[in-house]
């Protein structure tokens, strides 16, 4: 029984669980197999966090805080923001966006804080002296 999207060798492409998992392929003798799948590392480490019920998700990149107009003249650095206020607005899923959603993601499914800065800057941002705070 083939599914959607046949690949070579009969092997059926699923549609992933809602919740996560390891991504598999149906063969048609019913059997399943591991196939490759990209991974968002920051949508996994807030799920990650959130399952071990962590007291705050600390996301390290190599831009010391979020940016309202990033690369501008405009730009603006934000130290602390609620949970919802950065929602809806645009942020590049090859930059910040991903990490921005996570945070939200976080704060919004514990009450727990979420940080996004630079590496360099771990030790000040766990001690709200760098990087950008999302709050509940």
């Amino acid at each position: 029984m083939a599914g959607i999207g046949a690949a070579p060798g009969n092997i059926s492409r699923e549609r992933p669980a809602p919740v996560g998992g390891v991504p598999v392929a149906v063969r048609e003798d019913g059997a399943m197999v591991g196939v490759e799948a990209i991974i968002d590392k920051d949508v996994a480490s807030s799920l990650l966090a959130r399952q071990l019920s962590a007291d705050m998700l600390l996301m390290l990149t190599d831009v010391d805080a979020v940016y309202l107009g990033y690369g501008t003249a405009d730009a603006r650095a934000l130290r602390n923001v609620g949970a919802t206020e950065l929602s809806g607005k645009d942020f590049p899923a090859g930059s910040m966006g991903p990490k921005i959603s996570a945070a939200i993601e976080f704060v919004q499914a514990t009450g727990n804080p979420a940080a996004i800065g630079r590496l360099e800057d771990a030790a000040e941002i766990v001690e709200r002296l760098q990087g950008t705070w999302f709050e509940p």
